[in-house]
């Protein structure tokens, strides 16, 4: 059977973001269902390329293609917002209201009616927060209150609850105490995995990211080039 379209596509990008160099990515494609992490990337160009990736910003060369379409192509402000529906982002860039409880910040994005939820959204509500690892205790809770890992558990369900197709996530294990980075990994994998998404998780560290995805890429930031890890050193990064 022949390998599916992917889902994701970049070719031959370029950006320049005020640094050294611009960002370069040689050559990605990203399928249904893969799950993948990405090396080399600072907190910096993982926003690019999330930026290049989601149309927030378009390449100064080269092709983006989501689902088949360039993000080139995108004409209007409401074709943008539309064409957001098929991701989620974690990311510490993704606001949550510290003054809201876990429920009404896990409610915010499937309606704005947080303090009128009806009983199906309520029902989704528990249904994300369980799933990600939020028990019941913490729905009430103010996200002030919340661990830094509670808080990226948190931001976990916001960016799933849509149902999503492609889930991003930069540099997550960067808001995790070490102890709960394990449990997190595990969560997540299981969580992509059950929901059948396409995943990219960008990453400095990679033992979390043999974790997180079956297939590790390392950016050489010189070339573009994405670099399969090598046996061995996955082996040492578990």
């Amino acid at each position: 059977m022949p390998e599916s379209a992917p889902v994701l596509e970049l070719r031959d990008v370029q950006k320049d973001y005020r640094t050294l160099r611009p960002l370069r990515v040689r050559a990605l494609d990203l399928h249904e269902g893969e799950s993948l992490a990405l090396l080399g990337f600072d907190r910096a160009a993982a926003e690019v390329l999330v930026n290049l990736i989601t149309a927030a910003t378009v390449p100064d060369a080269g092709e983006v293609r989501v689902f088949g379409r360039a993000t080139t192509s995108i004409e209007d402000a409401e074709s943008w917002l539309t064409s957001l529906d098929v991701f989620g982002i974690v990311s510490e860039r993704a606001v949550v209201l510290d003054n809201l409880t876990v429920a009404e910040n896990l409610t915010m994005p499937l309606t704005m009616a947080i303090h009128d939820v009806d009983t199906a959204t309520r029902a989704k509500v528990e249904a994300i927060a369980d799933e990600v690892g939020l028990g019941p205790g913490t729905l009430t809770r103010p996200v002030a209150a919340l661990t830094r890992s509670e808080r990226l558990r948190l931001r976990l369900g916001r960016a799933i609850g849509p149902d999503p197709r492609i889930l991003l996530a930069e540099h997550p294990n960067a808001m995790l105490e070490s102890a709960h980075m394990a449990a997190f990994a595990a969560d997540y994998a299981r969580i992509v995995a059950r929901r059948k998404l396409a995943s990219i998780v960008l990453t400095a560290d990679s033992g979390f990211a043999a974790a997180v995805a079956p297939r590790i890429l390392t950016l050489q930031p010189a070339t573009g080039e994405l670099k399969p890890l090598s046996a061995w050193r996955r082996l040492f990064a578990r």
